[in-house]
């Protein structure tokens, strides 16, 4: 059976929807798909629509992709020490956003792991064959952190070989943005997803919700049984161990990295998810949760009041951890 988590702010369908379709579109980003379904008036105009959003996530790659050797993240990576650099308005946002995250989580999010992500090979200069020295692990590490990045609102400083990586927050600020073109243009009842990451605004013609399953590990499934979603104006992100590793030696390293050790997390998470009021924020709470581990992660989440669901593998097998925020979308 179903468990079913719906916000309890859910509003009956409005006179706008009756009679409506829902359309689907879609395009590349980010290394993966974004797709929408929406909720189409009289005199939609698909193409104009299609065109504005890949506009908008093409803007947030443009700012925030270290893969594009152009963009602004890249640039101030590749800044000298003693630089300034001014920032975009969508850029602050997101850097705010982290840089409150990172120190919430004492941490355990970090936008500033760029050094530690192309070290494991995850970052642009692609895999690696091996592990790194604890001597490299140790230079990224005196290199990167979070706390050695300066900026006065507008712009941020480069103390000299710090390198951002904002892949754990980035994602879900192109969903959220997407969501906003799609208000603006008069789409206001509809789903978007990037790469597993989605966001629902509204209802669909029938009434129902846009709902989204909490993701299991492939071959796996939740131990008290699915868990859908209701995202009227929520948010939902996942990661987990299983989507890209490191092997060596029969050895499986997660792209997790613990950015307080400088190595892939082994907490025996198998994955994380996250339902919050925006993606962005559930995207960087997916990785600080992931860091933290079943135990410290379950502690932060009831903290600060955070709708996850962790499902861990340890000697007992599989279990799951519901926080309290979660729980009372499920009551």
């Amino acid at each position: 059976m179903n468990r079913v988590a719906i916000p309890l702010d859910i509003a009956p369908p409005a006179a706008r929807l009756r009679g409506a379709t829902v359309v689907e579109f879609g395009g590349p980003t980010m290394g993966v798909s974004w797709r929408v379904k929406a909720v189409a008036p009289p005199g939609f105009d698909l193409a104009k629509v299609q065109a504005r959003v890949q506009a908008a996530l093409n803007a947030v790659v443009a700012q925030m992709s270290p893969w594009e050797p152009g963009s602004d993240i890249s640039r101030f990576n590749g800044a000298p020490a003693g630089a300034w650099m001014d920032l975009p308005d969508a850029f602050q946002h997101v850097l705010h956003r982290a840089l409150r995250w990172a120190e919430v989580s004492g941490g355990a999010f970090d936008p500033a792991i760029g050094r530690l992500v192309d070290l494991w090979g995850f970052g642009p200069p692609g895999p690696v064959e091996a592990p790194p020295s604890d001597s490299a692990i140790i230079a990224a590490l005196a290199a990167g952190g979070w706390d050695r990045l300066a900026h006065d609102g507008r712009r941020i400083f480069q103390p000299g070989g710090l390198a951002l990586d904002l892949s754990g927050i980035a994602k879900g600020f192109g969903v959220d943005e997407v969501s906003a073109v799609l208000t603006r243009l008069g789409l206001v009842d509809h789903l978007v997803e990037i790469g597993g990451e989605l966001r629902g605004e509204g209802l669909k013609p029938d009434g129902e919700p846009w709902w989204a399953e909490i993701a299991a590990p492939p071959g796996l499934a939740l131990p008290g049984g699915p868990i859908l979603a209701a995202l009227h104006g929520l948010s939902v992100a996942t990661s987990g161990d299983y989507r890209r590793v490191l092997e060596h030696d029969g050895r499986r390293y997660a792209h997790t990295l613990d950015p307080r050790t400088g190595r892939p997390v082994e907490a025996g998470l198998r994955s994380v998810s996250v339902i919050a009021a925006t993606c962005m924020d559930a995207d960087a709470l997916c990785t600080a949760l992931g860091v933290l581990g079943p135990d410290d992660g379950a502690r932060f989440a009831a903290a600060q009041e955070v709708a996850a669901h962790l499902l861990v593998e340890d000697e007992g097998g599989l279990r799951e951890i519901i926080s309290p925020a979660l729980a009372a979308l499920l009551d």
